[in-house]
């Protein structure tokens, strides 16, 4: 089989992920890490048995990679994910694909003009349980989206709209196919520079409804979705991968009895089968299920709730990017 050369550029927290399952990945071969943290570089690259930098244009020039996953800060996405686009190597680039719409835009046509597969990391859409209601949901009335955990100070270049929420945007976008026509939200600053809470309330021309609901300042995590179908109740946990369908069905006797059912399909990594489909479409040349059209659009919904929150602290949000609290 024709191993196609892969590569990661930032080996941190996700990154040293995107690594290891690189050296699990049939049709793949890793060449190499890249970080600035030279210490970091050599414990991942040391500990993967593969050569590792601290230089991007040494990286790309001495590894001669073919494909590459940029799991750098926000900030700094578009730059990196441009120069290795410009340099012929297909990309996998984290969510939220860049820090403007413009941005994405620029990527995307670099991207259609060197015919390379450009795919966005929104890891949900890869998650079972996603993949499970994706074939079974077809007429969604209301979404309900909950998504919660403790502080960590480890993600500090941007708020919880772009870090958590863009998640649940791009797969209620996946399930609603429809225009939206209104959004408003709210939120707060509480542990850092940028907002910690947010809610966000969307509007569909065909009169589906979602609230989305984000923090990462409260002590239980949750991570689940909540549909409402005409004739079912449909919940997804994300993190254990399990759906419940209730259903009320009435009796002879006209009275309505609660059915609960809890499909079994198969379970998977998630990353595992992101980073799967992404060699996949590179070998095969084809276009990503989560490709830079999708992270653009759900993009577009962040920015817009980012200023309407902005907008609410009586604040201008500038160049279509998050400005801080």
């Amino acid at each position: 089989m024709d191993l196609k050369r892969v590569g990661v550029i930032g080996v941190g927290h996700l990154g040293q992920h995107h690594a290891r399952v690189y050296t699990e990945l049939l049709g793949a071969h890793l060449v190499g890490v890249v970080d600035q943290n030279e210490s970091r570089a050599a414990a991942i690259g040391e500990n993967l048995g593969v050569p590792w930098f601290t230089e991007i244009d040494d990286f790309i020039e001495r590894a001669a990679p073919e494909a590459v996953s940029v799991v750098v800060p926000t900030s700094m996405h578009f730059e990196i994910a441009r120069k290795a686009l410009k340099s012929g190597i297909h990309v996998l680039i984290e969510k939220p694909v860049t820090t403007t719409v413009n941005e994405a835009e620029q990527l995307l046509r670099i991207a259609a003009e060197s015919d390379l597969v450009l795919q966005v990391g929104h890891i949900e859409r890869f998650n079972s349980a996603v993949q499970y209601i994706s074939k079974i949901i077809h007429e969604p009335l209301f979404l309900q989206s909950r998504r919660l955990g403790p502080y960590s100070p480890r993600i500090s270049d941007v708020g919880v709209v772009l870090d958590l929420m863009i998640h649940d945007i791009d797969i209620i976008l996946s399930l609603v196919r429809s225009e939206i026509t209104g959004i408003s939200a709210t939120g707060r600053c509480i542990r850092s520079d940028h907002e910690d809470i947010a809610s966000a309330q969307i509007s569909f021309a065909n009169g589906s409804m979602a609230h989305i609901l984000v923090s990462r300042v409260s002590e239980r995590r949750l991570r689940q979705l909540e549909i409402m179908e005409p004739e079912r109740y449909v919940t997804i946990d994300y993190e254990t991968q399990d759906v419940s369908i209730n259903r009320c069905v009435r009796q002879n006797n006209n009275s309505l009895v609660e059915v609960i059912e809890h499909p079994v399909f198969p379970k998977s990594e998630p990353l595992k089968l992101e980073l799967q489909h992404f060699v996949t479409c590179v070998r095969e040349g084809k276009q990503p299920l989560v490709g830079i059209t999708d992270g653009k659009r759900a993009l577009e919904v962040a920015v817009s709730v980012l200023k309407q929150i902005h907008l609410e602290e009586g604040q201008f949000v500038e160049g279509e990017e998050a400005v801080s609290c």
